[in-house]
């Protein structure tokens, strides 16, 4: 069983040789993977933990003035929002200072903005970008689409786009409709491009606070779970398995997701509430592969690398109880997190006995 048959066991609720794995991390926590492997690369980390599910992205070759990665580096991203870093003793983080979206008053305004081009991207380069992953073994690769949530808030700010969902629907029906069809359509151009060797697209926008929806459920059924399918059952009928990111405690829109035609759902954050793994297993584990559940918040940073082992293997033992289970991180591995608690997730994934 090659890596990416072990991913798709794992969506499909079958039996694998071995447990699949992900992973995400910030520059500092890749800095530190790469000086305790003794590699230079983030692809060589990736191959040397054997890592089976690979998120790939579709290089910018738009505006320089609009070349910002969104959350990734400073300036101004494609959308024209504006990243500014913050940095603390672990990490470098980006915030979002402007808002382009901020002081429209009407629909009109918001068909009248400066839209991104979908030429601002090299679709050219997605082949070259998917070998290079499945160099060592065939992996799973997804393509992270984006989202309808929370791309808009960063175009809008926060505080106006919640306000808009009761006082303004229009406002955000209008600014989710650009958004998710600009996605749609990047994404489909990555799909032709990639000639069938993309398995799964993500999309994602956190919903959840520590213990609750954001926003009211009924809410975001009415506004943002049309514009949320959108990102979804295309690519379901396109034949491709689906993802969806979003932190915090969410189970009130869980099945939502599931109607819509959700495969994969992360990062199951295990601290939040009703998020933790026997509920999960309980109400959702013959429904959704899940995606996580490796606590960044406490566990991975507070503990020894024998807490971090012990609990990954427990974690295994509940969401795989129907075979649907991906270990990763419940985020980025981040720069606060000893690099012995980092391979003790994959030391544990490759001596779990799955029988």
């Amino acid at each position: 069983m090659n890596s990416r048959d072990r991913v798709l066991a794992a969506i499909n609720k079958q039996h694998k040789d071995k447990i699949p794995t992900s992973l995400r991390c910030t520059k500092e926590a890749l800095d530190k993977l790469k000086v305790h492997l003794g590699v230079n690369t983030k692809q060589q980390v990736y191959d040397e933990l054997d890592i089976d599910f690979r998120w790939i992205y579709v290089p910018f070759i738009g505006p320089k003035e609009r070349s910002a990665a969104p959350l990734g580096s400073e300036g101004y991203d494609f959308w024209g929002c504006y990243n500014k870093a913050i940095t603390n003793e672990y990490n470098t983080y980006y915030e979002f200072t402007h808002h382009p979206l901020a002081e429209c008053k009407t629909v009109n305004d918001i068909k009248n903005y400066d839209w991104p081009q979908l030429d601002w991207w090299d679709y050219q380069k997605i082949p070259e970008i998917i070998e290079k992953e499945n160099q060592k073994d065939k992996r799973a690769i997804m393509f992270f689409a984006g989202g309808t949530f929370e791309t808009p808030w960063y175009l809008r700010g926060m505080e106006q786009f919640f306000m808009d969902l009761v006082e303004s629907p229009e406002i955000v029906n209008a600014i989710c409709e650009k958004v998710g069809e600009y996605y749609l359509k990047r994404a489909n151009y990555v799909i032709e491009k990639a000639k069938g060797k993309i398995d799964i697209i993500g999309s994602g926008g956190d919903l959840g606070s520590q213990v609750t929806l954001m926003i009211n459920p009924n809410t975001w059924r009415k506004i943002i779970k049309p514009h949320f399918k959108g990102l979804i059952k295309p690519f379901k009928e396109q034949g491709l398995y689906t993802f969806y990111h979003s932190d915090g405690a969410i189970t009130s829109v869980v099945n939502d997701f599931i109607e819509s035609g959700l495969d994969i759902l992360d990062p199951i954050q295990v601290g939040a509430t009703g998020m933790n793994p026997e509920n999960m297993a309980k109400l959702y584990a013959n429904k959704l592969t899940f995606h996580g559940a490796i606590d960044e918040v406490e566990l991975l940073p507070n503990s020894t690398a024998k807490e971090v082992y012990d609990e990954t293997k427990r974690v295994i033992d509940i969401l795989n109880v129907n075979n649907g289970y991906i270990v990763s991180p419940t985020h980025m591995l981040q720069g606060d997190t000893p690099v012995k608690n980092m391979i003790a997730i994959y030391d544990a994934v490759r001596d779990y006995k799955n029988v």
